[in-house]
């Protein structure tokens, strides 16, 4: 049952792009659509969960919430880095290549700052899933040699500077509330409130981080795209679906790294999965033209994905 859960998030993460890219707004209106609907649904969260079974106090602690407005800012970085790279590469092109990045420095910052990799063949299988991950996600972002399906250099250095930068923020966000524990800032009366699991330290973080997801949200509409009119417009209302799918999917990525047989590793590499979601869906429901040489790469690609995330499951487990 926790693997089946770890692999929930998949499905709703890996749906965002797609709902984001038909409703084609401006990177800015999917990123503050997104931020609100994931407010409404940590507000859910806290009053009908968090609140009823760990206290209000717990809901309002302060250290809980400089932890999850720092996740939350970290999280807003990467979403807009991500939303921009979706109209220059595509989404069958960009999620892949995103993945493959998040996979890596995730995996990673688990295994080695986190220290939940402790025994050689562990890292032996850890790096060799990784790697399937990743070699799994470039060969579902091939390019096509034709005209039709071919992207600029402009549009490609463009692409890949935004998924650099969505890569560092969804890092720092996804990894920020056990590093801060493992660090000392939330001591262990805190994360493994009330009963020892830190279940409601993971559930219970999740509203500040919407909150700091909603206020860089903002800034990057009115400072960056310097448009006030962006946050009362219909796509980004027509956003809020996509927030709400992305919450569902963040809480369980959370309540799956705070499982003991799971982990931080498994749960980031497992909610990645969903660039199986973004790859297919992109090319089902948005129309994006494959030849037969990238459809053949994308089912080596998809193979690869999931032997590596298996892989992951069965070998990394603690």
């Amino acid at each position: 049952m926790a693997m089946f859960i770890a692999l929930l998030p998949a499905l709703f993460i890996g749906s965002n792009s797609l709902i984001t890219a038909k409703i084609d707004g401006k990177p800015s209106q999917g990123t503050l659509g997104t931020t609100i609907g994931a407010f409404l649904f940590a507000l859910a969260v806290a009053l009908c969960y968090v609140g009823p079974h760990a206290g209000w106090g717990y809901v309002f602690q302060p250290r809980i919430w400089v932890v999850g407005l720092c996740s939350g800012l970290f999280w807003a970085i990467g979403s807009f880095g991500q939303f921009s790279a979706l109209k220059p590469l595509g989404v069958s092109v960009a999620m892949p290549i995103s993945t493959a990045a998040q996979v890596v420095g995730n995996a990673l910052m688990a295994a080695i700052v986190l220290r939940q990799w402790t025994t050689v063949h562990v890292w032996v299988a850890g790096i060799a899933a990784i790697l399937l991950v990743s070699a799994g996600a470039v060969l579902c972002s091939a390019k096509g040699d034709d005209a039709s399906t071919a992207i600029s250099a402009a549009n490609c250095r463009t692409g890949l500077l935004a998924i650099a930068a969505s890569t560092l923020g969804f890092m720092l966000y996804f990894v920020f509330p056990n590093l801060l524990h493992q660090t000392g800032f939330i001591g262990d009366a805190v994360y493994d409130a009330p009963d020892g699991n830190g279940l409601y330290y993971m559930t219970a973080v999740i509203l500040p981080q919407s909150v700091g997801q909603v206020l860089a949200a903002l800034a990057i509409v009115l400072f960056v795209d310097r448009d006030a009119s962006l946050i009362r417009s219909r796509k980004t209302a027509l956003n809020l679906v996509t927030g709400v799918a992305w919450a569902i999917g963040n809480v369980l990525v959370f309540i799956s790294s705070a499982n003991p047989h799971v982990g931080q590793a498994i749960a980031a590499t497992f909610s990645q999965l969903g660039v199986v979601v973004a790859t297919y869906g992109g090319i089902v429901f948005l129309h994006e033209r494959k030849t037969r040489r990238q459809m053949v790469s994308i089912v080596l690609g998809t193979i690869c994905i999931v032997a590596g995330a298996a892989l992951m499951a069965l070998y990394t487990t603690a």
